[in-house]
């Protein structure tokens, strides 16, 4: 069994008594990288602060490397932190930012050095040691803190939502760049995000959070794939949870058995396919709404004429608003989901 860096059980934080996080169970393995995810409020930054020892438990236990952190003061838990301010020194160069962590731990000047110029090659900045703070944009700032959180060699790394002030182009191209460090220097890495997409990348697992709660956990694929609750669903994108009762679901033919149980019924849009009413295939009737592009895929929302509506993304053909189309849904793509549609 891989070995547990940190291991969460029945953690608990309250603010005037009222619980903020309530329960939460979690291991992380050594060297991978989980994705906390959840809306905002939903106390997946509080969670992190706990971990981190900045906010009391009211219940639960954590452990680092399996030592139990209860009356572990921050300094002493070996966590490197990364929040949204990069909180670098102006009066320091590159080089100096990275090190200030390791002269504080007195380490040899030769080694510190060493240690400086490899992480900088690491975050891509081998060439800017020398160069000043200001001198630098939002992207090299945020890989400098990257470099010098990584520097002591902590066990875990803590990251609160470290990417949201950059533009989205340049958040995509750090995550890339956070994920090949962590796994080059083999930290386990723990990321606080509201964004899906983000997390769905970056995560080797990925904790979906709601109200304090963990309702869905695993690798990032399978959380996907079967979202399990309606809510998680929604949350992760997908439009399309509707009751047993929407049209779509009968006209799918699934077997009875397929939806056994379900409260409401996921209908996954990326296996929906779309035709021109006059071509005589098989679907539902219904004229499109709008359609919205996204990258390489198109969102058509059609009104079904037997009521209700359904997102469909389609990659090929797409359609203009008012056009009549037929919606074909196959068996594959419902899927059973606890809780209500509404």
């Amino acid at each position: 069994m891989p070995e547990i860096a940190l291991e969460l059980s029945d953690v608990g934080v309250a603010y005037a008594s009222a619980p903020v996080v309530d329960g939460v169970s979690l291991q992380v393995r050594a060297g991978s990288r989980l994705a906390l995810l959840g809306p905002s409020g939903c106390g997946k930054t509080s969670l992190l602060r706990a971990v981190a020892g900045l906010e009391p438990l009211a219940s639960g236990h954590v452990r680092i490397a399996g030592r139990d952190m209860a009356g572990v003061p921050t300094h002493q838990r070996g966590v490197g932190m990364m929040f949204q301010g990069h909180a670098l020194f102006p009066h320091l160069d590159v080089a100096g930012n990275v090190a200030f962590g390791l002269r504080m731990a007195r380490w040899p000047r030769d080694r510190a050095d060493a240690r400086v110029a490899e992480l900088l090659g690491l975050v891509g900045l081998a060439e800017r040691g020398s160069a000043r703070i200001t001198e630098l944009s939002g992207g090299e700032q945020q890989r400098v803190a990257l470099a010098r959180t990584l520097a002591p060699g902590p066990p875990v790394v803590l990251l609160d939502e470290p990417l949201t002030s950059l533009d989205r182009a340049l958040r995509e191209a750090l995550l890339v760049t956070m994920a090949e460090v962590f796994d080059a220097t083999a930290t386990t890495a723990v990321l606080v995000t509201h964004d899906q997409s983000e997390a769905l990348q970056f995560g080797h697992e990925v904790a979906v959070m709601r109200a304090g709660r963990i309702v869905r956990a695993g690798p990032p694929a399978e959380v996907w794939e079967d979202p399990q609750q309606a809510w998680t669903a929604r949350f992760l994108g997908l439009a399309n949870v509707v009751d047993r009762d929407h049209p779509a679901v009968p006209a799918a033919g699934a077997p009875a058995e397929q939806l056994q149980g379900a409260g409401a019924v996921l209908i996954r849009p990326e296996r929906l396919r779309l035709h021109p009413q006059a071509s005589g295939c098989a679907g539902l009737p219904g004229r499109v709404r709008g359609t919205a592009f996204r990258g390489g895929m198109s969102v058509v929302t059609v009104e079904l004429d037997a009521g209700g509506s359904l997102d469909v993304w389609s990659v090929g053909r797409t359609a203009d608003p008012g056009d009549g189309v037929l919606v074909e849904v196959p068996a594959t793509a419902l899927l059973a989901l606890s809780g209500s549609a509404d």
